[in-house]
């Protein structure tokens, strides 16, 4: 049925006039306004995928995160099996010794890492990560090796084919020839190529020439020493072997977290605005493993320690951070226009709030696009002065005087700076949020004491 012109003047006046009217008309376009702040989150995404696919082509080239687990000294030694087998001549059945070739995986007495890296960053168009280049000292001794525990017999051991492993996560890091002085000697690592590698978080494996171990005097430890360059990201970690392992880490990186089974001495933290230090010290009896594995080596992976390079809160993380405030910025803003309206009696049109509203979703989308090729905070600046503006001067042809355009700017200004001081907030932003709501909860129950809300 058509509406008549008296229909349709009823329904504007109550539209006008009536305090629960506007209440479901503001409440209806702040809805509908979360459909357009949805596709601003999902943008927020889609740009968080693509700098996450940049970074990790960039740490690929570079060089990834740095596991080391090493060195380890390789012993081969003889075993043997019997076998019956039949004699057609003699028929008879004669007993046959086979021999087989296994080894033995002796890990140091003493392990000592001491590591440096220098934070720089790398950028590609308009993504940037932050990586690491590293000298890291490996010293260290290993003791007598010991084949007590499987009965082996002197003979059996074939101490000419004796080799040095080391193994890493990032092969394509290394910058410098890998060798360790043993004694009087050097050996150089090749790659020992391994087709069972199951994925891309097994190490590599290195493994040294001959070694001359008749020269090796094991009665007080022998000493070795291993010099290595890397070029890395993300993380730098190191597998406990040594009977005494200790680490020392130094860098200019000023946001580590450290990670893995064993935490730094509580002595040996310092983090400062210049970087870090850090000191771990570990001992045999702190892990569940023992110092020497026979015929294959374990992947220990689980028990490494050491420093992720965290990157602080990034661009995207604090615009997707402040979208999710975009429902609190926009109920609030036409909550002022509401109570601007009703206690003034002055008549604000429905698209009007739809153009506010527009003006509040765009905020995000300028935040987004600036801060991608400046920081975070003038971005949030420009974007934030841009829309309070916007706001207020449309407000002004809207209210027709000055004194509620300035009260809404104002607000806006409040409402958005304390928006940004909480995404700044780890710690204390649930507790600077709920004090903070909790006040314009009280400022809003104060103002609105006096609205006779029986208008309907």
């Amino acid at each position: 049925m058509k509406q008549t012109p008296i229909t349709q003047n009823r329904f504007s006046h109550w539209l006008k006039t009536s305090i629960t009217a506007r209440m479901i008309m503001i409440a209806t376009l702040i809805l509908i306004l979360l459909i357009p702040l949805a596709f601003v989150k999902e943008l927020i995404r889609e740009r968080e995928y693509r700098q996450t696919d940049v970074i990790n082509e960039i740490n690929e080239k570079w060089g990834e995160e740095v596991t080391l687990y090493g060195p380890i000294l390789k012993v081969p030694y003889k075993t043997y099996k019997e076998k019956s087998v039949f004699n057609p001549k003699s028929k008879q059945y004669i007993v046959e010794k086979e021999s087989f070739t296994n080894y033995v995986y002796f890990f140091p007495k003493d392990l000592d890492f001491k590591a440096n890296a220098v934070s720089k960053t790398k950028k590609r168009n308009n993504f940037e990560s932050v990586v690491y280049e590293s000298d890291i000292a490996i010293t260290g001794s290993f003791s007598t090796p010991n084949f007590s525990s499987k009965s082996i017999k002197d003979e059996d051991i074939i101490w000419n084919r004796s080799t040095v492993l080391f193994k890493t996560s990032n092969l394509k890091g290394i910058k410098s020839q890998v060798t360790i002085q043993l004694g009087k000697n050097n050996y150089d690592f090749e790659t020992n190529y391994h087709s069972e590698k199951q994925n891309k978080h097994d190490l590599d494996e290195l493994e040294s020439g001959y070694i001359k171990i008749s020269n090796l005097d094991f009665t007080s430890g022998q000493n070795f020493s291993m010099n290595l360059a890397y070029n890395g990201s993300k993380s730098m970690q190191f597998i406990p072997i040594g009977k005494t392992t200790s680490a020392n880490m130094t860098s200019n990186w000023t946001t580590p977290s450290f990670t893995g089974n064993f935490l730094p001495q509580d002595e040996g933290e310092k983090v400062t605005k210049d970087g870090f230090k850090a000191n771990w010290k570990v001992l045999d009896i702190n892990r569940p493993f023992s110092q020497q594995f026979f015929n294959h080596l374990p992947n220990l992976n689980e028990y490494a320690f050491g420093t992720n390079f965290i990157v602080p809160v990034d661009e995207y993380q604090k615009s997707n951070r402040s979208t999710k405030y975009g429902f609190m910025v926009i109920g609030l803003t036409f909550l002022i226009f509401f109570l601007i309206q009703t206690m003034s009696k002055i008549n604000i049109h429905p698209f009007q709030y739809v153009m506010i509203g527009v003006a509040l979703v765009m905020f995000y989308t300028l935040l987004i696009s600036i801060s991608e090729h400046s920081s975070f905070l003038k971005a949030y600046l420009i974007s934030g002065s841009a829309v309070i503006i916007l706001i207020t001067l449309y407000s002004k042809s809207i209210l027709k005087n000055f004194k509620f355009p300035a009260l809404i700017g104002t607000c806006l200004t409040v409402l958005y700076g304390f928006i940004f001081v909480i995404i700044q907030l780890e710690n204390y932003a649930l507790l600077v949020g709920s004090i903070g709501l909790f006040s314009i909860l009280a400022i809003v129950m104060f103002v609105s004491r006096k609205i006779d809300w029986n208008n309907e």
